[in-house]
């Protein structure tokens, strides 16, 4: 289908009950863009990715603005272009990224957001700014509350909801304040009303795939919790979703945190930038709701809605029912011959299932 044809549909969609509004959105020219970024200087390079690379721009009323530039120009990526600028133009929280416009000229495609100045939460766990240590613990714990407000809003709120399929620090981005925004839809799906689930080709990335959707295509709002579950790991501990141990095996962070948990070490999960700066409290609640968030059993799974009660420490009766569950009452044993295999094929335990394997279209390992 092409761009201007699905295009079409969001300029007529609009939400039940509501009366139409102008987009806040609109078209921006090639040339205009050439301008903003200075001929996409490389010096104005902010990020790369599968996808393409996004860069810092200037418009001439002297507001700063961020520009996805398709690396190649296919069907696929016409339909990922088409999607992504689709549900940014329905979509509008204060923890989603904004669609300022777009551009389709010839073989460009080309996405314009607000930029956001602190960049990506993993530029500060892992990236150039991890070793400045400006996310302290309040920080930390707003980016949580609000990332999880974003996805929430996409399950629950969206007409028709939306699935990300690909929750990462990465597409987690900081505005001044360091408030989170939700980015990068171009994986999303919709989910028609009454479905639990579509079946689709595997996209997104090693570390934060659930087992159902790496391994059988299935995907839901459930897949969004679990990736949701290891980000707040990540954002507690400081970790990769996936470590080296040794040369040869390599564990996940559910697998380093759950013992710790179990164990009653809560202390050692905390990120060594922190210098125990911290409240226990919400370290605890953190913890303890990614974990249930990342188990391998989608059904157990919290929904959004729940996650943010949990964070907020707003449903103190579901909190003492979730601190009493049994995964956190026996450590579990963690096979290292399993381990070893975890980053190389996003369907290396597909195999095992009678089921056939999904299409795996692309996996992405991120650094």
């Amino acid at each position: 289908m092409a761009f201007s044809s699905i295009f079409c549909c969001v300029k007529g969609s609009d939400r039940k009950g509501k009366a139409k509004k102008q987009p806040s959105w609109r078209v921006f020219s090639l040339k205009e863009l050439h301008s903003a970024t200075n001929n996409f200087n490389y010096d104005n390079k902010l990020g790369e990715g599968g996808f393409g690379s996004v860069y810092w721009g200037q418009l001439w009323d002297g507001s700063q603005i961020a520009v996805k530039r398709l690396k190649v120009w296919s069907n696929k990526a016409e339909m990922e272009f088409a999607v992504e600028v689709e549900i940014l133009a329905r979509v509008r929280h204060k923890n989603l990224l904004s669609l300022r416009g777009y551009c389709a000229e010839g073989q460009e495609r080309l996405i314009v957001y607000d930029y956001m100045p602190n960049l990506s939460l993993l530029s500060h766990l892992h990236g150039q700014h991890s070793a400045e240590s400006l996310l302290d613990w309040k920080r930390r714990m707003n980016v949580a509350i609000g990332s999880a407000e974003g996805i929430a809003y996409l399950h629950h709120h969206a007409t028709p909801h939306i699935i990300h399929r690909d929750i990462k620090a990465s597409n987690v981005l900081l505005d001044s304040d360091f408030q989170a925004q939700v980015a990068d839809f171009g994986f999303a799906k919709f989910i028609p009303d009454g479905a639990t689930h579509v079946t689709t080709r595997v996209k997104g990335t090693l570390g934060y795939l659930a087992p159902e959707y790496a391994m059988l295509g299935k995907a839901s709002e459930s897949c969004d919790v679990y990736s949701f579950g290891i980000l707040l790991l990540e954002l507690a501990s400081g970790k990769k979703p996936i470590e080296k141990v040794d040369l040869t095996v390599k564990r996940t962070i559910t697998d380093w945190a759950l013992p710790l948990v179990c164990e009653g070490k809560l202390s050692e999960l905390a990120d060594p930038r922190l210098s125990g700066n911290y409240v226990e409290e919400e370290l605890k609640r953190l913890v303890l709701v990614a974990l249930v968030c990342a188990q391998n059993r989608p059904e157990k799974r919290p929904t959004m809605l729940d996650v943010i009660e949990l964070l907020k420490g707003e449903a103190k009766e579901k909190f003492t029912a979730l601190e009493n569950d049994e995964m956190f009452k026996i450590p579990p044993v963690v096979d290292d011959d399993v381990l070893s295999g975890t980053e190389g094929n996003a369907d290396s335990t597909a195999s095992e299932e009678k089921e056939p394997k999904p299409e795996i279209e692309k996996i992405e390992v991120q650094a």
